[in-house]
Protein backbone atom coordinates (compact mmCIF):
# COMPACT_ATOMS: atom_id res chain seq x y z
CA UNK A 1 0.00 0.00 0.00
CA UNK A 2 1.39 3.36 -0.98
CA UNK A 3 1.26 6.54 1.05
CA UNK A 4 -0.77 9.54 -0.02
CA UNK A 5 2.36 11.62 -0.45
CA UNK A 6 2.42 12.93 -3.64
CA UNK A 7 5.83 13.75 -5.07
CA UNK A 8 8.83 11.56 -5.72
CA UNK A 9 11.93 13.40 -6.91
CA UNK A 10 14.28 11.39 -9.11
CA UNK A 11 17.89 12.58 -9.06
CA UNK A 12 19.97 11.35 -11.99
CA UNK A 13 23.70 10.70 -11.80
CA UNK A 14 24.24 8.61 -14.95
CA UNK A 15 25.40 4.99 -14.91
CA UNK A 16 24.44 1.95 -16.97
CA UNK A 17 20.78 2.63 -16.26
CA UNK A 18 21.26 5.66 -18.56
CA UNK A 19 23.59 3.80 -20.93
CA UNK A 20 23.34 3.63 -24.71
CA UNK A 21 24.71 1.03 -27.14
CA UNK A 22 24.90 1.09 -30.93
CA UNK A 23 22.97 -2.18 -31.05
CA UNK A 24 19.96 -3.15 -28.92
CA UNK A 25 21.47 -6.62 -28.67
CA UNK A 26 24.69 -5.35 -27.10
CA UNK A 27 24.60 -5.48 -23.29
CA UNK A 28 28.33 -4.95 -22.73
CA UNK A 29 29.77 -2.57 -25.33
CA UNK A 30 27.78 0.51 -24.40
CA UNK A 31 28.44 4.10 -23.37
CA UNK A 32 27.45 4.72 -19.78
CA UNK A 33 25.58 7.85 -18.70
CA UNK A 34 24.41 8.73 -22.21
CA UNK A 35 20.72 9.48 -21.62
CA UNK A 36 19.32 12.24 -19.39
CA UNK A 37 17.25 11.27 -16.38
CA UNK A 38 14.22 12.98 -17.96
CA UNK A 39 14.26 10.35 -20.73
CA UNK A 40 14.22 7.54 -18.19
CA UNK A 41 11.38 9.06 -16.21
CA UNK A 42 9.23 9.99 -19.20
CA UNK A 43 9.02 6.33 -20.20
CA UNK A 44 7.39 5.42 -16.87
CA UNK A 45 3.79 5.48 -15.77
CA UNK A 46 3.77 6.84 -12.20
CA UNK A 47 1.76 5.08 -9.49
CA UNK A 48 -1.76 6.47 -8.96
CA UNK A 49 -1.70 9.77 -7.09
CA UNK A 50 2.07 10.17 -7.36
CA UNK A 51 3.78 12.99 -9.23
CA UNK A 52 7.29 12.43 -10.53
CA UNK A 53 9.89 15.17 -10.77
CA UNK A 54 13.40 14.71 -12.12
CA UNK A 55 16.67 16.56 -11.79
CA UNK A 56 20.06 15.87 -13.37
CA UNK A 57 22.65 16.09 -10.59
CA UNK A 58 25.52 14.52 -12.56
CA UNK A 59 26.10 12.46 -15.68
CA UNK A 60 28.95 10.02 -15.21
CA UNK A 61 30.02 6.41 -15.16
CA UNK A 62 29.93 5.51 -11.48
CA UNK A 63 33.43 4.04 -11.59
CA UNK A 64 34.43 7.71 -11.89
CA UNK A 65 32.33 8.89 -8.92
CA UNK A 66 33.90 11.89 -7.21
CA UNK A 67 33.53 13.95 -4.06
CA UNK A 68 32.03 16.91 -5.90
CA UNK A 69 29.13 14.73 -7.05
CA UNK A 70 28.69 13.32 -3.55
CA UNK A 71 28.47 16.83 -2.14
CA UNK A 72 26.01 18.03 -4.78
CA UNK A 73 23.88 14.91 -4.35
CA UNK A 74 23.77 15.31 -0.57
CA UNK A 75 22.77 18.97 -0.83
CA UNK A 76 20.08 18.40 -3.44
CA UNK A 77 18.72 15.43 -1.50
CA UNK A 78 18.55 17.49 1.69
CA UNK A 79 16.77 20.27 -0.19
CA UNK A 80 14.06 18.02 -1.59
CA UNK A 81 13.63 16.03 1.63
CA UNK A 82 12.76 19.27 3.40
CA UNK A 83 9.76 19.76 1.10
CA UNK A 84 6.49 18.76 2.75
CA UNK A 85 5.02 17.47 -0.50
CA UNK A 86 7.91 15.05 -1.14
CA UNK A 87 7.35 11.46 -0.04
CA UNK A 88 10.83 10.29 -0.92
CA UNK A 89 13.70 10.43 -3.36
CA UNK A 90 15.05 8.06 -5.99
CA UNK A 91 18.62 8.26 -7.25
CA UNK A 92 19.61 6.64 -10.54
CA UNK A 93 23.22 5.52 -10.25
CA UNK A 94 25.83 3.26 -11.78
CA UNK A 95 26.06 -0.17 -10.18
CA UNK A 96 29.84 -0.11 -9.67
CA UNK A 97 29.87 2.30 -6.72
CA UNK A 98 26.22 2.56 -5.70
CA UNK A 99 27.00 0.81 -2.41
CA UNK A 100 29.51 3.54 -1.53
CA UNK A 101 27.19 6.42 -2.41
CA UNK A 102 24.32 4.81 -0.49
CA UNK A 103 26.47 4.40 2.61
CA UNK A 104 27.72 7.99 2.31
CA UNK A 105 24.21 9.43 2.04
CA UNK A 106 23.00 7.40 5.03
CA UNK A 107 25.88 8.57 7.22
CA UNK A 108 25.70 12.21 6.13
CA UNK A 109 21.92 12.67 5.95
CA UNK A 110 20.40 9.89 8.14
CA UNK A 111 17.06 10.74 6.50
CA UNK A 112 13.67 9.99 8.01
CA UNK A 113 12.17 9.91 4.52
CA UNK A 114 13.35 7.25 2.05
CA UNK A 115 16.20 7.80 -0.39
CA UNK A 116 16.18 4.84 -2.78
CA UNK A 117 19.13 4.31 -5.09
CA UNK A 118 18.71 2.10 -8.13
CA UNK A 119 20.93 0.92 -10.94
CA UNK A 120 20.95 -1.43 -13.91
CA UNK A 121 23.17 -4.12 -15.34
CA UNK A 122 22.08 -3.55 -18.94
CA UNK A 123 21.94 -0.27 -20.86
CA UNK A 124 18.67 1.54 -21.45
CA UNK A 125 18.81 0.73 -25.17
CA UNK A 126 18.96 -3.05 -24.61
CA UNK A 127 16.02 -5.16 -25.73
CA UNK A 128 16.33 -6.77 -22.29
CA UNK A 129 16.91 -3.60 -20.29
CA UNK A 130 16.43 -4.05 -16.54
CA UNK A 131 16.55 -0.34 -15.71
CA UNK A 132 12.87 0.51 -16.24
CA UNK A 133 11.69 -2.17 -13.83
CA UNK A 134 14.34 -1.23 -11.26
CA UNK A 135 13.33 2.43 -11.49
CA UNK A 136 9.64 1.61 -11.12
CA UNK A 137 10.43 -0.60 -8.11
CA UNK A 138 12.47 2.19 -6.52
CA UNK A 139 9.55 4.60 -6.89
CA UNK A 140 7.27 2.03 -5.25
CA UNK A 141 9.66 1.75 -2.30
CA UNK A 142 9.96 5.55 -2.01
CA UNK A 143 6.18 5.82 -1.52
CA UNK A 144 5.77 2.89 0.87
CA UNK A 145 4.86 3.73 4.50
CA UNK A 146 7.41 2.54 7.02
CA UNK A 147 10.41 2.82 4.75
CA UNK A 148 12.99 5.31 6.02
CA UNK A 149 16.66 5.92 5.45
CA UNK A 150 18.77 5.08 2.43
CA UNK A 151 18.29 1.85 0.50
CA UNK A 152 19.24 0.24 -2.80
CA UNK A 153 16.70 -1.52 -5.02
CA UNK A 154 17.87 -3.77 -7.85
CA UNK A 155 16.33 -6.90 -9.39
CA UNK A 156 13.30 -6.78 -7.11
CA UNK A 157 15.35 -6.81 -3.91
CA UNK A 158 15.55 -4.06 -1.28
CA UNK A 159 18.89 -3.65 0.52
CA UNK A 160 19.81 -1.34 3.41
CA UNK A 161 22.57 1.17 2.71
CA UNK A 162 24.56 -0.12 5.69
CA UNK A 163 24.58 -3.68 4.34
CA UNK A 164 24.45 -3.63 0.54
CA UNK A 165 27.36 -4.83 -1.55
CA UNK A 166 27.86 -5.69 -5.21
CA UNK A 167 28.53 -9.43 -5.47
CA UNK A 168 28.57 -10.13 -9.21
CA UNK A 169 29.94 -8.18 -12.20
CA UNK A 170 27.26 -9.12 -14.75
CA UNK A 171 24.19 -10.84 -13.31
CA UNK A 172 20.95 -8.89 -13.03
CA UNK A 173 20.74 -9.81 -9.33
CA UNK A 174 24.21 -8.41 -8.73
CA UNK A 175 23.67 -7.22 -5.15
CA UNK A 176 23.44 -8.84 -1.75
CA UNK A 177 23.28 -7.91 1.92
CA UNK A 178 25.64 -10.47 3.37
CA UNK A 179 24.34 -12.92 5.96
CA UNK A 180 21.29 -10.76 6.72
CA UNK A 181 19.71 -10.99 3.30
CA UNK A 182 17.62 -8.21 1.76
CA UNK A 183 15.21 -6.06 3.76
CA UNK A 184 12.43 -7.12 1.44
CA UNK A 185 11.26 -7.51 -2.13
CA UNK A 186 9.23 -5.66 -4.70
CA UNK A 187 6.69 -7.89 -6.39
CA UNK A 188 4.74 -6.35 -9.28
CA UNK A 189 4.90 -2.95 -7.64
CA UNK A 190 4.04 -4.23 -4.16
CA UNK A 191 6.72 -3.78 -1.52
CA UNK A 192 7.06 -6.66 0.96
CA UNK A 193 9.23 -5.81 3.98
CA UNK A 194 10.68 -8.89 5.66
CA UNK A 195 12.73 -7.20 8.37
CA UNK A 196 13.65 -3.74 9.63
CA UNK A 197 16.73 -1.86 8.55
CA UNK A 198 19.73 -1.93 10.90
CA UNK A 199 20.07 0.89 13.38
CA UNK A 200 21.95 3.86 11.99
CA UNK A 201 24.04 6.64 13.45
CA UNK A 202 22.74 10.17 13.48
CA UNK A 203 23.90 12.40 10.65
CA UNK A 204 27.65 12.78 11.03
CA UNK A 205 28.15 16.10 9.30
CA UNK A 206 25.88 18.66 7.69
CA UNK A 207 25.79 18.59 3.92
CA UNK A 208 26.72 22.26 3.66
CA UNK A 209 29.85 21.53 5.72
CA UNK A 210 31.22 19.16 3.08
CA UNK A 211 34.34 20.57 1.38
CA UNK A 212 33.69 22.52 -1.80
CA UNK A 213 37.17 21.72 -3.09
CA UNK A 214 38.05 18.13 -3.99
CA UNK A 215 41.48 18.63 -2.40
CA UNK A 216 39.81 19.42 0.91
CA UNK A 217 38.27 15.97 1.30
CA UNK A 218 39.93 13.39 3.56
CA UNK A 219 42.38 11.02 1.95
CA UNK A 220 41.65 7.44 2.93
CA UNK A 221 43.37 4.47 1.30
CA UNK A 222 42.62 0.76 1.02
CA UNK A 223 45.50 -1.62 1.76
CA UNK A 224 45.17 -5.36 1.19
CA UNK A 225 46.76 -7.89 3.51
CA UNK A 226 48.00 -11.16 2.04
CA UNK A 227 51.06 -13.15 1.13
CA UNK A 228 54.14 -10.94 0.94
CA UNK A 229 52.40 -7.87 2.37
CA UNK A 230 54.80 -4.92 2.24
CA UNK A 231 54.94 -2.59 5.26
CA UNK A 232 56.37 0.18 3.08
CA UNK A 233 52.92 0.74 1.56
CA UNK A 234 51.48 1.76 4.94
CA UNK A 235 54.42 3.97 5.86
CA UNK A 236 54.33 5.68 2.45
CA UNK A 237 50.65 6.54 2.90
CA UNK A 238 51.23 8.05 6.34
CA UNK A 239 54.25 10.00 5.12
CA UNK A 240 52.08 11.33 2.27
CA UNK A 241 49.62 12.72 4.81
CA UNK A 242 46.72 10.28 4.41
CA UNK A 243 44.01 10.69 7.02
CA UNK A 244 42.95 7.06 7.17
CA UNK A 245 43.80 3.52 6.12
CA UNK A 246 41.42 0.61 5.73
CA UNK A 247 43.00 -2.83 5.77
CA UNK A 248 41.16 -5.44 3.71
CA UNK A 249 41.95 -8.33 6.04
CA UNK A 250 42.01 -12.06 5.71
CA UNK A 251 39.39 -14.15 7.48
CA UNK A 252 38.13 -12.90 10.80
CA UNK A 253 39.99 -9.60 10.66
CA UNK A 254 43.50 -11.03 10.63
CA UNK A 255 46.38 -8.85 9.43
CA UNK A 256 49.76 -9.96 8.09
CA UNK A 257 52.38 -9.59 10.81
CA UNK A 258 54.46 -7.34 8.55
CA UNK A 259 51.68 -4.73 8.58
CA UNK A 260 50.86 -4.71 12.28
CA UNK A 261 53.70 -2.45 13.49
CA UNK A 262 53.36 0.17 10.72
CA UNK A 263 49.59 0.31 11.26
CA UNK A 264 50.10 1.01 14.96
CA UNK A 265 52.68 3.63 14.05
CA UNK A 266 50.11 5.17 11.71
CA UNK A 267 47.57 5.43 14.51
CA UNK A 268 50.17 6.99 16.80
CA UNK A 269 50.69 9.67 14.17
CA UNK A 270 46.96 10.48 14.02
CA UNK A 271 45.98 8.35 11.03
CA UNK A 272 42.68 6.50 11.51
CA UNK A 273 42.77 2.75 10.89
CA UNK A 274 40.01 0.18 10.40
CA UNK A 275 40.16 -3.54 9.71
CA UNK A 276 37.48 -4.83 7.32
CA UNK A 277 37.30 -8.44 6.23
CA UNK A 278 37.67 -9.18 2.53
CA UNK A 279 35.22 -12.11 2.91
CA UNK A 280 32.01 -11.53 0.95
CA UNK A 281 29.73 -12.31 3.90
CA UNK A 282 29.94 -12.23 7.66
CA UNK A 283 31.39 -9.75 10.12
CA UNK A 284 34.58 -9.60 12.13
CA UNK A 285 33.93 -11.13 15.56
CA UNK A 286 36.60 -10.51 18.17
CA UNK A 287 37.44 -13.54 20.33
CA UNK A 288 37.87 -11.28 23.38
CA UNK A 289 38.31 -7.57 24.03
CA UNK A 290 41.93 -6.52 23.56
CA UNK A 291 43.16 -3.05 24.40
CA UNK A 292 45.84 -3.18 21.73
CA UNK A 293 43.65 -4.56 18.92
CA UNK A 294 43.48 -2.57 15.71
CA UNK A 295 39.97 -1.09 15.37
CA UNK A 296 37.44 -3.29 13.60
CA UNK A 297 34.86 -2.29 11.00
CA UNK A 298 32.59 -5.12 12.09
CA UNK A 299 30.35 -6.13 9.20
CA UNK A 300 31.32 -3.29 6.86
CA UNK A 301 32.93 -4.15 3.56
CA UNK A 302 36.34 -2.56 2.88
CA UNK A 303 34.61 -0.11 0.53
CA UNK A 304 32.06 0.87 3.18
CA UNK A 305 34.78 1.13 5.81
CA UNK A 306 36.65 3.59 3.59
CA UNK A 307 33.53 5.77 3.36
CA UNK A 308 33.10 5.46 7.12
CA UNK A 309 36.60 6.82 7.74
CA UNK A 310 36.02 9.67 5.27
CA UNK A 311 32.89 10.62 7.21
CA UNK A 312 34.65 10.31 10.57
CA UNK A 313 37.44 12.63 9.48
CA UNK A 314 34.91 15.14 8.15
CA UNK A 315 32.99 14.99 11.43
CA UNK A 316 36.18 15.45 13.44
CA UNK A 317 37.11 18.52 11.39
CA UNK A 318 33.61 19.96 11.73
CA UNK A 319 33.68 19.48 15.53
CA UNK A 320 37.08 21.15 15.74
CA UNK A 321 35.71 24.23 13.94
CA UNK A 322 32.68 24.51 16.23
Amino acid sequence: MQSNARVVVILGTGGTIAGEATSPEDDLGYRSAALPVDALVSALRPPPGVTLESEQVAQLDSKDMDFATWRCLALRAAHHLSRRDVAGLVVTHGSDTVEETAYFLQRVLAPTKPIVLTAAMRPATSTRADGPRNLADAIAVATTPGVTGVAVVVAGQLHAALEVRKVHPQRLDAFGSGDQGPLGTVEEGRVVLRRTAPASHEAAVAGDALPTDEAGWPRVALVATGAGADPRSVRALVDAGFDGIVVATTGNGTVHRALEAPLREAMARGCLVLRATRCLAGAIVEPAPAADALPSAGGLTPQQARVELIVRVLARRSAARN
